[in-house]
């Protein structure tokens, strides 16, 4: 299997397990999250990173990949919440509190991130030493102190720090998936952080730029979030161009981190290649 199918599939057993005997609104409430599926960038970051490192078994590669996947899943459920942004659409169509109602969506969103968990240990039963160390990437990265639990209580706060925000908001799942892929491979996982955290950064840069000159149609979500919920945002610090300067800078600093592995080359590569997409071709030119 390429990448994308090995992601796929193996997300779409997860879901068929959470399926049995689940309440039917539910079942269909989790499948709606997940299917179909943005551009699954972190799961192919941890695919990615576990191939360059010498990956040995591709069951339990697949299983950290999917539980980075679900855990954004959720977060993406969680966020639409009319607490929070009370959005209409994601990924293009109905958000999933507006196709379910609230309630299901509280507890899809509940759901996915103990079924990331399910998928973890699953996928690790041949490789059970390298469990514990995949479940606390996991599990950092999605509670407190910098998870994404935490990034999203920032927007709570009445100062934030922009930095700090990004690195949990966003940063934290990138670098469990850059981390997870490694420890996935069975090498030291800690040197993978600093990877994860500069493409996650740049990736909410990227995400800021849209919310204030992407297309809604294209996008699959509403714009201008960032301006009518008073968030923070890189473009409100840095203006337009000056968040572009510092995606630009944030990709060579992602390049410049990678450590030492059997396919460096072919990984700095690829890594450029997928942050060339974080921007589309007219929103980039028109803030150069």
């Amino acid at each position: 299997m390429d990448n994308g199918s090995r992601i796929e599939f193996t997300l779409e057993q997860a879901l068929v397990g959470a399926a049995r005997d689940c309440p039917p609104k539910l079942a269909a409430a989790l499948r709606y999250a997940v299917f179909p599926g943005g551009a699954r960038l972190r799961p192919k970051l941890s695919l990615a990173v576990a191939w360059a490192c010498g990956e040995d078994d591709q069951a339990i590669v697949n299983g950290a990949a999917a539980a980075v996947e679900l855990l954004h899943c959720a977060s993406l459920v969680h966020d639409d919440l009319p607490c929070f942004d009370n959005a209409d659409s994601r990924r293009g169509k109905m958000s999933l509190h507006r196709a379910f109602g609230e309630q299901i969506a509280v507890l899809s969103g509940d759901a996915l991130i103990v079924l990331a968990f399910d998928t973890l240990a699953l996928g690790a039963h041949k490789h059970p030493t390298r469990l514990a160390p995949l479940s606390i990437i996991v599990s950092r990265a999605t509670g407190a102190p910098g998870g994404l639990c935490a990034g999203q209580a920032w927007e709570c706060e009445d100062q934030i720090d922009l930095s700090r925000y990004h690195r949990a908001k966003t940063g934290a799942l990138f670098a469990a998936a850059t981390m997870a892929g490694a420890a996935a491979a069975g090498v030291a996982h800690e040197p993978w952080r600093a990877l994860g955290e500069y493409v996650g950064e740049a990736y909410q840069v990227a995400d800021d730029i849209r919310d204030v000159a992407g297309n809604p149609e294209t996008m699959g979500k509403p714009v201008g979030r960032d301006e009518a919920l008073a968030r923070p945002s890189a473009c409100r610090e840095l203006g337009l161009r000056g968040a572009v300067t510092r995606l630009n800078d944030l990709v060579d600093l992602a390049v410049e981190s990678i450590p030492a592995c059997t396919r460096a080359a072919e990984l700095r590569a690829l890594i450029r290649h997928q942050a060339s997409h974080f921007l589309p071709a007219d929103i980039a030119q028109a803030a150069a």
